[in-house]
């Protein structure tokens, strides 16, 4: 049977954000103010299954789909957020699964870095796939998991603050956040990024899990 991992409706995709995972997605890409879905599950290969049953079942488009060696990553999205809606409760239903029974997620790291050096903002701008961090900005940095939710983390902080998304990784055994820009913008925005993770509902993760 599968286990629901990550079950997370955006109801509106930020624009950083949004143009964000338009580097990223491999799949239909989505722009700002669409409603996404983000679905994960193990085993990794029963994404395909929520996926054929998404798709099927209203008109979302996908914009990844990403197996991993424990966990499968779905996203959708849509200009309407009841087709969102539609297939998520599609994804359930086939599943036999509810909202509730996905784990809720928990935060491992949450890190603000003040007054950030000139070789460290070279060391991010090196490998991130969204805005560049200058030197003298704040960076921040959140690790949780399930990875799914680093979507919800990212996308509350841009509605809260003017913060740059630099990089998002919302698959894998942990996700991770990466926020830059001003210090009173980051201080807003990780607020709004820890509260988002907090309000998730869900049961405690499996030891080990």
């Amino acid at each position: 049977m599968s286990e629901l991992r990550c079950y997370i409706f955006l109801d509106s995709l930020q624009p950083k954000y949004a143009s964000f995972l338009g580097t990223v997605a491999q799949g239909f890409l989505p722009v700002p103010g669409q409603a996404a879905l983000f679905v994960e599950v193990a085993p990794g290969m029963d994404i395909m299954r929520v996926t054929d049953v998404a798709l099927k079942a209203t008109n979302v488009r996908p914009g990844m789909m990403i197996i991993e060696r424990l966990y499968g990553m779905l996203e959708i999205h849509s200009d309407s957020q009841a087709d969102v809606r539609a297939a998520g409760r599609a994804i359930l239903d086939a599943l036999g699964l509810k909202e509730e029974e996905r784990i809720k997620p928990e935060i491992f790291t949450s890190q603000v870095i003040r007054n950030i050096s000139d070789y460290h903002t070279q060391l991010i701008n090196r490998t991130r796939h969204g805005d560049m961090i200058l030197p003298g900005q704040s960076l921040y940095v959140m690790e949780c998991a399930p990875a799914g939710y680093a979507a919800i983390a990212a996308n509350e902080a841009e509605k809260a603050a003017n913060i740059n998304i630099l990089e998002v990784r919302a698959f894998g055994s942990f996700g991770r956040v990466y926020l830059g820009g001003e210090e009173r913008d980051i201080d807003v925005g990780y607020r709004a990024a820890e509260q988002a993770i907090a309000d998730v509902t869900g049961r405690p993760a499996r030891s080990g899990a």
